[in-house]
């Protein structure tokens, strides 16, 4: 068995414009300092990234690589969480999308997503150059309005979603296979891919690629009441990342799944810090260290109530606590009969 690696973190919820979060050299050392021995780099902040020059740039790459050695860590992954939004956006969330997007294709869909994809195109190759295997991303949705059914959905609908979905993904898809990386959605409301079932319609559109596969986060089953401890045993061998993050769901007698349009600190579900929520992190290491997972834990902060510094240096010692020392050896190996296999077929009365 293999060993998850970690802890990591997760930079896109910690940069700033103020020291030590304004820098990439900065902001490495501070996390360098916590006991953090990996980074998951946010490509769309240029305040820690230029995705442009590590798509071409191997000295860039080999800065950034340097830059986290000094302090003894590796970037475990890029994210393009934002862009891959952008590959598939409803109408109706047009103007709200239009944030994550450059000023020169805001108010142009079809410019935007040609971004979002040249986006993703360039995250392929700088992931390749910086030795990576695995990416993180968002699906985008063209479905999400219509998640539940009222009215009712006409015939052909969702199917004709993800033969649009697939169609726009396969070409990034094949991009990042030529570059040796597989493609991480992390399953989440919002996206289309947002639990097992519209995984296995996006795999099956897009006819099982082999760079399609998942980002693992248990919060966002926990606030959809999935069961997650089940998901790893169904999804493992498509499972290469992994977000450390807590979550709670609380439901009473006004308000359930869908929160009732209140803010994160009055809803049902809502996420918290590792250790101050409901999700059994010793039963996922567990899980994942019996299928063999050798990914990183990422702490990803996003509590509604506890302060990001507090969440990160606390998280360090959540991840270390719960990372497991894999045996090298069966707990009974002290009592091997050595027997042959000649002396097994006697055994079972075989000549």
């Amino acid at each position: 068995m293999q060993a998850l690696q970690g802890p990591a973190l997760f930079l896109a919820q910690f940069a700033g414009d103020e020291a030590p979060f304004d820098t990439f050299e900065n902001i490495v050392e501070w996390a360098g300092n916590l006991g953090f021995k990996g980074v998951q780099i946010p490509t769309w902040d240029q305040r820690l990234f230029d995705l442009d020059r590590a798509a071409s740039d191997l000295k860039y790459c080999k800065y950034i690589k340097d830059t986290l050695a000094k302090h003894g860590m590796v970037v475990t992954e890029l994210s393009t969480h934002l862009q891959g939004q952008l590959v598939a956006v409803h109408p109706a969330y047009d103007d709200m999308f239009d944030g994550f997007a450059p000023d020169h294709v805001k108010g142009n869909p079809e410019a935007r997503q040609q971004w979002a994809v040249d986006q993703l195109f360039k995250s392929a190759q700088a992931s390749k150059n910086l030795g990576l295997t695995n990416h993180a991303t968002f699906s985008g949705a063209l479905l999400w309005p219509y998640l539940y059914p009222w009215p009712q959905r006409p015939a052909g609908l969702v199917e004709a979603g993800f033969e649009e979905l697939a169609n726009r993904w396969i070409p990034i898809l094949d991009e990042f296979d030529r570059c040796g990386v597989n493609v991480c959605y992390e399953i989440h409301p919002g996206e289309d891919l947002h639990d097992g079932v519209t995984f296995d319609l996006f795999l099956a559109a897009t006819n099982h690629h082999p760079r399609a596969n998942i980002l693992f986060d248990p919060s966002h089953f926990v606030l959809q009441q999935l069961d997650y401890l089940q998901f790893i045993d169904i999804y493992h061998e498509r499972i290469k990342m992994f977000h450390v993050k807590d979550a709670e769901f609380n439901a009473t007698g006004r308000q359930g799944v869908y929160g009732g349009y209140q803010s994160w600190i009055d809803r049902a579900g809502r996420f918290r810090s590792l250790g101050d929520g409901q999700v059994d992190f010793k039963g996922i290491f567990s899980k994942l260290t019996q299928y063999d997972f050798g990914g990183w834990a990422v702490i990803e902060w996003e509590c509604c109530m506890k302060h990001p510094e507090a969440g990160a240096e606390e998280g360090v010692k959540f991840v270390n606590d719960h990372l497991i020392r894999v045996t090298e050896r069966a707990f009974d190996d002290f009592a091997s009969s050595g027997i042959d296999n000649e002396t097994n077929r006697r055994i079972l009365g075989l000549k």
